[in-house]
């Protein structure tokens, strides 16, 4: 009896121990051919390294070491002006070397150059401007600034309202509204210049960035009328032609006409004497 329970206790070790030998074996080959196939992913997509933001970074914000980390990035999917060296971000520890965020980054996006400022450079408007262009503050209200809904990055239409100068003293047209200039940028609203703007803001300046030639046309707008603004969708690329309406365009009253000449009839006389009176007397006209 002992002879046959020691029989059965051997056969079971054997087959627990078979068991675990082939548990093994599959497991290893699994790994073996998960290792592999992510040796043919790598191989397949390459990667470099690439400096992002670790947490979300809010415009003027100074730029520091603890605001980024380095991670892979597919290298066929990176974009233009990345970081992939410390050295290239921060040049020294110095204040005045300083790095101030442009645009506002999410949380792992890529740290590009057009994002953040040059060394030393701050966050002011005049590093938003592009070649060429200006800045320009338009006066606006509540009614003239779109009830307070504008940010910058906003796109706008410029109406001028008033009364153009009238022509040879024929000008009855009243008030004129005009599109005077299209689909321009905002580039800050009052003092603000970032885009974390939340709920509605009553702005008494908006600030645009414009061509030396629409600066001129905007401050000669702004001296002789009312400018008013209109906002542009965020995917709209349209750009509005010529816009004109006045008053009586508003009322459809028509075109005023001028009052036709009329013609007095031509009389010829001569005068003559009737004793002690001179009359005159009317006579055919000769040419």
């Amino acid at each position: 009896m002992r002879a046959v329970f020691g029989l059965v206790l051997i056969v079971g070790v054997a087959l627990a121990g078979g068991a675990v030998m082939m548990a093994k074996n599959y497991i290893e080959a699994h790994q073996t051919a998960l290792a592999r196939e992510r040796a043919k992913g790598q191989q397949s997509a390459p990667t470099v390294d690439v400096y992002v933001a670790n947490k979300q970074l809010n415009y003027g914000r100074r730029l520091t070491k603890d605001d980024i980390q380095l991670i892979k990035w597919p290298k066929n999917a990176v974009p233009d002006g990345f970081f992939t060296a410390a050295e290239e971000l921060f040049p020294s520890d110095h204040q005045n070397d300083a790095r101030y965020v442009l645009r506002t980054m999410e949380k792992g996006e890529p740290l590009m150059a057009v994002k953040i400022t040059e060394p030393g450079q701050d966050a002011g408007l005049t590093s938003r401007l592009e070649r060429g262009m200006r800045a320009f503050a338009i006066r606006v209200d509540v009614a003239s600034g779109v009830s307070g809904f504008l940010r910058p990055g906003d796109h706008v239409d410029v109406y001028w309202s008033g009364r153009p100068p009238s022509s040879r003293g024929e000008d009855n047209r009243g008030e004129v509204t005009r599109l005077i200039q299209p689909n321009i940028e905002l580039i800050a609203v009052d003092q603000t210049a970032g885009t974390d703007l939340s709920g509605a803001l009553i702005a008494r300046t908006v600030t645009v960035t414009v061509r030396p030639e629409q600066v001129a046309a905007l401050a000669q707008a702004q001296t002789t009328g009312r400018l008013s603004l209109s906002l542009v969708g965020a995917e709209d690329d349209t750009i509005a032609t010529l816009v004109e309406v006045d008053q009586r365009k508003l009322l459809g009253l028509g075109e005023i006409e001028a009052p036709q000449r009329v013609e007095e009839e031509k009389v010829c006389t001569i005068r003559t004497r009737r004793g002690a009176e001179v009359v005159n007397i009317p006579i055919p006209c000769s040419n």
